[in-house]
This record gives C-alpha cells, structure tokens and sequence, in this order.
C-alpha cells in the first residue's frame, strides 16, 4: 500500500482537468491569432477566465494568467513596489518563500526596508503589531502582504482585518493554499491583489494567476506581447488555463470530509505518542494541513522512515526540500531551532481515505522509535 500524505506540495489533477487539458491539447490554434483557429482558443481561454472569476468572486478582466504561483507573488510584490514612490514592503514572518525572497530581492536591489509582521505561539500574525506600524509609518508603506494560510502549518490568517488596518495601503494575499478550500471572496477581502496556483487545486503544474483589480496597472516582470493587460507577456498557456477552470468548477475537494480526516489522524497520533505537539492546533486551519512535532526527533530522518513504509509526508514546503535547516515558519511561531527541525507536515486532499489514515497511524510508532534511535545514536 502507498499512501500519499503531501497534498499541500501538489495534489493529483482530478479527472475532469485531464479530460478537458486532453481535448485542449488536441485543438490548434495560438489564442492572440486572428483567424478561425486562433478565436476559437481565445474564447476556451476566455471562459475559463470566466470561470475562474466566479469562483474568486472578481472581474475577468483582473485575473492575469501566469506560470505559476511564484510567478504571481513576484509580479505582485515587485510591481506593485515599483508602482510606489514608497520605500517600505511588510509581509509577515511566516509568508512562503515566494513572497520573503522577492521582498528581500528589493531590499537588496531597490533600496526597499522590509518589516515582518511577528505571529503568535499560534501561528497568527499580531494585528496589534501590523496597527502600531500603519499608524507610526503607514505614509512610507507601498504594500502589505499576508498570506490567506499558512502552508506549513494551515493556520488562517485575519485577511479582512489586515485590509480594514491597511486603508489606503495596497494589500496582497498568497491564497495559494486557501483558494477552492476554504470560503474565499476576493472582492469582500477588499484585496488589491491576490494568487492562486493550479497544481493546488486538482489543477495541471505550471500555471497559476494574479487577481488584481482593474485599476490597477504595474509594471511587467516579462515584456513581449503585451497578453495580460501587458503585465504579463507570453503565449497563453490554453490547455492548462481551460484545465484549471475545469478543476475549480469540479469541486472535488469535500472540506468536511478531510477535515474528518485529519481529525482522525491527529486523534491517533496523540493517542500513541501523547508527547507529539500539533502546531496551531489553537488557531482556525485549513482542513487538510496537520504540521507535528516528535520530540527527540530528526525531521528528515523521519520523512525518509515514513517514505520506506510508503507513506508520502514532507518536512515544510516543497521548494526547500533537500535544505537542511529549520523552518522559518515554526521559528516565527517560537519553536527553537531544534524543535523545528522535529516536525512533519502531513497534508490530506480529495482522494485520501480512511484507510490511508489507518494505514500511517500504523506504521508511525515504529518510525517515531526508530527515529528516536536514530537522533539518539547521531548526538553520541
């Protein structure tokens, strides 16, 4: 038996995305030609666009299409800084590397200052914080970004108090992890800006979008032909576009039933290592992220245990798999560095069953005491 326990990196496309990026993949046609086969890819394009606007609760005209989720977290930290005379970004402590590194890029090229917003025990960030700030320097702030939820650890973020702090300030959310789980409006966040990714959602890889709203115009990270309200030049990417719309308006995701899930999990994890620490289990989460800590533990010696008994986890986010070091988001949260390099993130999706729950519960006490001996050995 394999079970697969990292949805949070990429969740398998569902059904209805294959059979619609197949039929796309099919059909001839570049969407920015004039003739009969051009048009008729511009309009698959044009209602997937459609599609995706409901579901975000915004216009069509403000959803840019992009290559990924990475793609539209630069181009809106980047743009909407350079859109600025301003001098300072805040984001918050925990944000994914797709929004520090661009941030911390314009420190380092643009002559930026970048203020993390601090986050509780819970995982929260400190509103308290972030409304000291706008009060003190908010005439010197061109942007403020918090991500929707945490990737690590699931933990829900206050976004519409963020925005009502921020006022006139421009507000961005990474909504990659959020978008199609949880109730998520676009236009009643009173966001400026915000992203989502395909690969999250039973989606194809490499494409994501950027919602940003209609008056609003930032620079381009890539110049060519001008697609995209010339925010974002490139061929667009059709069969993935159409197969994205198709995933979103599938809904294949049951939050009540992951969530039931996860519970499951977490219930058995405690039962049979009652010294496991669940991170923000305090704090409103995502239904299917589960981010724990084994005391005593090596993380990645445990994410290798499991994947030998064939059960698919992940030590934080994919992007910086293979890195050894600990977690930024745990840290923020006030773990120490060793505790935090002690946790698994474990990650339930659509096509989880109670057996893939019975299943890691199982093998988990054996590979938490093997870890045990094995970071025991290493310390000697």
């Amino acid at each position: 038996m394999s079970v697969y326990l990292d949805h949070a990196a990429t969740t398998p496309m569902c059904e209805s995305a294959i059979g619609a990026m197949n039929t796309a993949l099919r059909k001839l046609g570049n969407p920015s030609s004039l003739h009969t086969q051009g048009r008729s890819t511009r309009k698959d394009v044009e209602d997937a666009r459609e599609k995706i606007a409901r579901a975000a609760h915004c216009q069509p005209s403000e959803v840019i299409f992009t290559g990924s989720g990475t793609e539209a977290n630069n181009a809106a930290i980047k743009g909407l800084y350079w859109n600025s005379p301003k001098k300072v970004i805040v984001v918050s402590s925990i944000e994914h590397h797709a929004v520090l590194d661009p941030a911390l890029w314009l420190v380092e090229h643009e002559g930026a200052e970048l203020i993390q917003i601090p986050v509780t025990s819970a995982g929260v960030i400190d509103l308290d914080f972030l409304s000291a700030l706008v009060t003190s320097r908010g005439s010197e702030i061109a942007l403020i970004s918090v991500m929707h939820s945490n990737n690590e650890t699931g933990v829900i973020q206050p976004i519409a108090e963020v925005v009502k702090i921020a006022g006139d300030i421009p507000v961005h959310t990474d909504a990659v992890q959020s978008f199609s789980k949880v109730p998520l409006s676009y236009k009643d966040l009173g966001l400026f800006a915000m992203t989502i990714s395909g690969h999250k959602v039973g989606g194809p890889l490499g494409i994501g979008a950027l919602i940003l709203r209609r008056a609003v115009e930032i620079p381009a990270l890539l110049h060519g032909g001008g697609q995209e309200r010339d925010i974002r030049s490139g061929t667009l990417n059709a069969p993935s576009i159409v197969a994205l719309a198709a995933a979103i308006e599938a809904q294949a995701y049951d939050a009540a039933e992951v969530s039931k899930l996860r519970s499951h999990f977490e219930e058995g994890v405690l039962r049979a290592r009652p010294d496991a620490v669940i991170n923000g289990q305090s704090a409103p989460r995502l239904p299917g992220i589960s981010n724990i800590t084994f005391p005593g533990t090596q993380s990645d010696s445990l994410l290798l245990l499991m994947d030998s008994e064939k059960v698919s986890c992940s030590t934080g986010a994919a992007c910086t798999a293979g890195v050894h070091r600990p977690s930024h988001v745990l840290m923020a949260m006030g773990l120490t560095d060793i505790v935090s390099q002690s946790s698994l993130r474990f990650s339930f999706g659509a096509t989880n069953t109670q057996a893939d729950v019975d299943y890691a519960l199982s093998v988990l006490p054996t590979v938490i005491e093997r870890g045990l001996a094995a970071n025991a050995v290493g310390k000697k």
